[in-house]
């Protein structure tokens, strides 16, 4: 009944604290998240260069960066926001939406959409995030919404 208590707590007090700042997270140690874009599974590179807390809303972080595609590059700007998060003994898992805008810089540019999963492993006796997977999954569409193409992208 004792352990049954403490987790209620702990439950409960991750649903009325604030949410932690997780703004580095994003940028990936400053390397870029690879993965594919289009069914031809062409690859993709994204770097978030800047990322920044909601100060009004801790679930949400602003971002900038650029998207790589074959040889167009591409910057972007956007939002990430936290829908869920599941605490685990051993491994935590994030879940949440992103969207980002590309510049306007012709008919290969466009909006890149969808959910994201964020797991790790939290270390008790150094208090630090060990092991962390990112995986971004979601679709691209043209601004004139003549081309739609399925994403994916991790971080390495």
């Amino acid at each position: 009944m004792k352990n049954l208590t403490l987790l209620l707590l702990l439950i409960s007090s991750f649903a009325l604290a604030q949410m932690p700042n997780i703004s580095s997270v994003w940028m990936n140690n400053s390397q870029p998240y690879l993965g594919t874009i289009s069914a031809e599974k062409m690859p993709i590179k994204l770097r978030i260069l800047t990322s920044e807390q909601d100060r009004k809303n801790d679930q949400e972080y602003f971002v900038s960066g650029f998207s790589l595609v074959e040889k167009t590059n591409t910057k972007f700007e956007g939002k990430l926001k936290i829908t869920k998060y599941k605490p685990g003994t051993k491994r935590n898992t994030v879940f949440g939406e992103y969207e980002f805008a590309e510049e306007r810089t012709g008919k290969h540019s466009g909006i890149l959409k969808g959910k994201f999963i964020y797991t790790f492993m939290w270390n008790k006796k150094t208090e630090k995030i060990e092991k962390q997977f990112i995986e971004f999954i979601g679709n691209w569409k043209s601004y004139d919404g003549v081309l739609n193409y399925p994403t994916n992208w991790e971080n390495q």
